[in-house]
């Protein structure tokens, strides 16, 4: 496929006054166009622009140019998606992939092929109907309480507020000696109704040997910290939020007592800016079961406009 980036200009103004220009930016994109909201939300988020009033994109062209911020393709770790202005924090799940040694790889296959369907629907018409067979513990998914206590309470009754649209923040680790993250990376941040995502770059190491092998983890002080603070939900781009060696699992227990729902196994959160974003990561409606497969993203635009009810983002085909 080839790569494609927009070029662009922009207007930027500020609700205090002032503004900013810029010409001939250009930004690695995926699919064939960008809109222009998405541009302007964009634009905010790498600059880290506050007060912002209206965003005018002028002399949009799409270009085909190699990309230019990331190497990443969409068959290769930790890939993101900006189509829209989102950001796809979840790995894909495929026939025999191993996310945890020692549980069982999904089994992927038709229920119903194509093939077949064919003697089932009139002449022309055709379906396939899917069958999958997995552990919850597949890919990038997320722990209810239920998972860790049998009074806890399951995916069924996952709260709609904690696990979409919810604020977050993302807390940088990779690059810190030592495998434990302990509260003292926390204590900078306000976790308060937050989804605190831990980004330890480990997802580099995705769909390799080395994923299993001497992965970051939280410390039971750091997670005593984040329910003491109030944090919404944990995540984290980490083979496991817990030290796997320590059978006791102390991050999953303090966390998943408190009610707060981890996410492990993240990707891209490198993507996605420190704060001024919303996290959402929603798994099916579930009875009897305390982890599952997520859809996890980061929608900027709509924490944009929600927190700034006065800003006016504009294009120029609007105008």
């Amino acid at each position: 496929m080839t790569d494609r980036r927009v070029r662009f200009d922009f207007e930027i103004t500020f609700s205090n006054g002032g503004g900013l220009q810029g010409q001939g930016f250009r930004l690695d994109i995926e699919g064939e166009d960008i809109a222009d909201d998405a541009l302007a939300a964009y634009v905010i988020r790498d600059m880290k622009l506050l007060m912002v009033a209206d965003v005018r994109i002028l002399n949009k062209q799409v270009i085909e140019e190699q990309h230019k911020r990331a190497d990443r393709r969409d068959d290769e770790p930790g890939h993101a998606v900006l189509a829209a202005g989102y950001v796809d924090l979840s790995h894909t799940i495929e026939d025999g992939m191993v996310t945890y040694k020692g549980l069982p790889a999904p089994l992927i296959c038709d229920h119903l092929s194509r093939e077949k369907s064919r003697g089932v629907y009139a002449e022309g018409t055709e379906f396939q109907i899917g069958r999958i067979q997995m552990v919850g513990n597949t890919g990038t998914y997320m722990d209810v309480p239920f998972h860790r206590y049998a009074d806890g309470f399951d995916l069924s009754a996952l709260s709609v507020a904690t696990m979409a649209d919810v604020p977050a923040v993302v807390v940088r680790t990779f690059g810190v000696a030592g495998r434990a993250i302990d509260w003292t990376h926390f204590a900078p941040v306000d976790c308060r109704h937050r989804a605190v995502l831990i980004n330890t770059g480990w997802d580099r190491h995705w769909r390799t040997d080395q994923y299993f092998e001497g992965h970051p983890f939280l410390t039971e002080q750091a997670a005593v910290y984040l329910r003491d603070q109030g944090a919404r939900v944990v995540g984290i781009d980490s083979l496991n939020i817990d030290d796997t060696s320590d059978g006791y699992r102390p991050v999953h227990s303090v966390l998943l007592a408190a009610g707060i729902p981890i996410v492990e196994h993240l990707t891209a959160l490198d993507r996605v800016p420190v704060e001024g974003f919303t996290f959402t990561a929603a798994p099916p409606k579930l009875k009897g079961m305390g982890t599952f497969p997520v859809r996890a993203f980061d929608p900027p635009l709509s924490q944009f406009l929600r927190e700034r009810p006065s800003a006016r983002i504009t294009s120029s085909l609007s105008r």
